[in-house]
């Protein structure tokens, strides 16, 4: 169940006396509304996700913000509707940007090996350019006038992702959204740390999530319970596929995306892939000859 409220790009929105989200104008298939900017603290702030290189955007927090100090920039991650902006904001408010690395950090050994082998799929809008100026590892806790946050480290739907701890929430990115489940495409995405994070984040009980896109999630427990089944029935479904035939990853995506819209079927054959690569490390799917996009997929013998 999500807290219902209704956004509107450019007006900041307030959840309560120390805490609002401005929304950025750049909806589509992939941001629902926009991609959520949160605005912790009074006197002082610190921001999270600034967003996409829009100017509207960063004209409308800079009206936001009013005057005051901002103390840190936080970014959840490095994709295209999220990390942009940092670089004008940070100019303008001579606040530091936070964040798990670039857009390279926290990729997986089976990734990293996957791109050496010549693998140049994925990219989903990744901001090649970003650069924190200052490195979050996992468990780091910062603090400011607006309390404490604690950086956890995610990976999953990209290998620098990070949620921030903050009082009784959790701002969890693009990991975990009440309107859609997280995209993981190789390389960037990792389908066995994603599971891994999720459980990461059972061991962190919140209040609310508050995601990258869309509205608050007021049962996080719930909502990741439901991700975790979501990921098991996608990879029952592979497997069962797998079972009548081997199968190169865009067959296996048409057979069991049957109802998917054509502009999302790329991305739904990349996460079938995400799945493969993640029972090939477990060893119950092989392939043939090495594990690629192209490869064929079978279910390992005697399993």
């Amino acid at each position: 169940m999500n807290v219902e409220f209704e956004p509107i790009a450019g007006r900041p929105h307030k959840f309560s006396d120390d805490l609002k989200v401005l929304l950025a104008p750049n909806p589509s298939a992939m941001t629902y509304w926009g991609t959520n900017t949160y605005i912790l603290g009074r006197e002082t702030l610190a921001i999270i996700d600034p967003g996409p290189d829009n100017p509207a955007h960063l004209d409308a927090l800079e009206t936001a913000i009013a005057g005051r100090p901002v103390s840190h920039i936080l970014l959840t991650h490095s994709h295209l509707d999220h990390s942009p902006l940092a670089i004008a904001l940070s100019a303008r408010t001579d606040a530091p940007v936070y964040a798990f690395g670039n857009s390279l950090a926290g990729r997986s050994v089976v990734m990293q090996q996957l791109v050496k082998d010549g693998f140049a799929g994925g990219g989903e809008g990744i901001d090649h350019h970003f650069k924190p100026d200052h490195t979050l590892h996992d468990s780091d806790v910062l603090k400011g006038a607006w309390g404490e946050i604690t950086a956890l480290h995610t990976p999953g739907h990209i290998g620098n992702h990070l949620c921030f701890v903050w009082k009784n929430v959790i701002f969890t990115g693009d990991h975990v959204m009440g309107w859609a489940s997280s995209l993981v495409s190789p390389p960037d995405g990792d389908l066995t740390d994603f599971m891994l994070s999720c459980a990461r984040l059972k061991e962190h009980p919140a209040d609310v999530y508050y995601p990258g896109h869309g509205a608050p999630v007021s049962d996080p427990s719930a909502r990741l319970d439901w991700l975790i089944a979501h990921r098991k029935r996608r990879e029952a479904q592979i497997l069962n596929s797998l079972a009548r035939r081997s199968a190169i990853p865009s067959q296996i995506a048409a057979e069991i995306y049957h109802d998917v819209a054509p502009d999302l079927l790329r991305a739904a054959e990349r996460n079938v892939f995400a799945h493969l690569i993640d029972l090939v490390q477990r060893g119950t799917v092989t392939a043939t000859p090495r594990l690629s996009a192209a490869a064929v997929f079978a279910l390992t013998q005697g399993r």
